[in-house]
């Protein structure tokens, strides 16, 4: 049985679009430039703030202008970063058992850090995961396996005693390259083609069976 299972934030655990497009959308009327439907934002998230800004700004490269987006962006998410977030069905029992087998749970996100935190405490104030890391100043961001490589370092565990889940390719590829087992959700952001497409072990399509996959 794994001893640590680290989890992506945004699309696995916690659904946290409606915010994300609504503060990218702020610093994009502010700079002057088109904004997007939310719903668009399912495939501009997923490798950090710089480049959702950088693909929310489309074919712009203003430097003023994208400053202008990542400080908006900066300062309504800190405002506004739990005004409609949710926790995916079942999630929440799901960490619970974890618990109770004696598994550690650890969050690993492209998410600046300082928010981290104060989602997982909102929406899964009744859960303590061991370590919650978004994107740190001293780590590339994912899939570089830098900072997935320190987390587990930090649990005291080794690759084959741990399984990371997520909800992209950008999860599946960050587990790859730190030779980690991979556990693709399909009720996120991207689905169940592109998680198999970029070579994800198995995809679930719900918390309980992530519970029967570890049990196998």
């Amino acid at each position: 049985m794994y001893k640590a299972i680290i989890f992506d934030l945004d699309g696995t655990l916690v659904d946290t679009l409606y915010d994300l497009a609504d503060a990218v959308n702020e610093g994009l009327r502010r700079a002057g430039l088109p904004t997007h439907d939310t719903d668009e934002y399912r495939y501009l998230v997923g490798n950090g703030r710089d480049k959702l800004v950088q693909r929310a700004m489309g074919e712009c490269r203003d430097e003023d202008k994208a400053n202008i987006v990542r400080d908006t962006f900066d300062s309504y998410y800190a405002e506004h970063c739990n005004d409609n977030v949710r926790a995916y069905d079942g999630c929440a029992e799901m960490l619970t058992k974890l618990n109770a087998l004696g598994i550690k749970t650890a969050v690993l996100s492209n998410k600046p850090d300082e928010f981290v935190e104060r989602i997982l405490s909102n929406v899964y104030p009744d859960h303590s995961f061991t370590a919650a890391w978004g994107k740190r100043s001293q780590y590339p961001t994912k899939p570089n396996p830098t900072a997935l490589i320190a987390l587990m370092n930090e649990l005291g565990v080794a690759p084959d005693d741990c399984l990371y889940i997520g909800d992209s390719d950008v999860d599946v590829y960050t587990a790859r390259n730190a030779e980690v087992d991979m556990l693709g959700v399909d009720w996120g952001f991207r689905g169940r083609e592109e998680l198999l497409g970029a070579g994800a072990d198995k995809v679930v399509s719900s918390a309980a069976e992530i519970l029967e996959y570890i049990d196998e």
